[in-house]
């Protein structure tokens, strides 16, 4: 028959490790999870439209209008005059963009056609307006 002494050291279960995967397995599904949403222009709530349809992403440029009715190219404040040079010079280097519109639903329907109507008189710039299906 054996007897515990005091020599040999108690058992232990280390967690660390475990600790340690656990953590390494979370920030995988953070950093993972990050590049599922697709943000394509700033945060606006948009109008729900059940017909809309799904644009291809080449040569798309964002213009975002804010509840305040502020523009932003491509995430970057902008006014309208220059907006309409930006886009005028890219359809003038032998691209047809696509420029879609974030307009937030509180947005005046003046500030909307406003932009809408200087961008349409672009040559070559295709124009389309984006919605989240209900």
């Amino acid at each position: 028959m054996r007897l515990l002494d005091d020599s040999e050291p108690p058992f232990q279960i280390n967690i660390v490790p475990m600790i340690d995967v656990i953590f390494a397995i979370l920030t995988f599904f953070i950093m993972s999870t990050l590049f599922l949403n697709r943000s394509e222009g700033l945060p606006v709530n948009l109008p729900n439209a059940t017909t809309s349809e799904t644009q291809s992403q080449q040569d798309q440029i964002v213009v975002t209008i804010d509840p305040q009715g502020n523009l932003s190219f491509n995430r970057q404040p902008i006014q309208l005059d220059a907006l309409v040079a930006q886009v005028r010079s890219l359809a003038s280097s032998g691209q047809q963009p696509l420029v879609v519109i974030n307009a937030d639903e509180t947005v005046t329907h003046g500030r909307v056609i406003t932009v809408m109507d200087r961008l349409k008189a672009i040559p070559g710039v295709r124009l389309a307006i984006a919605t989240k299906r209900p």
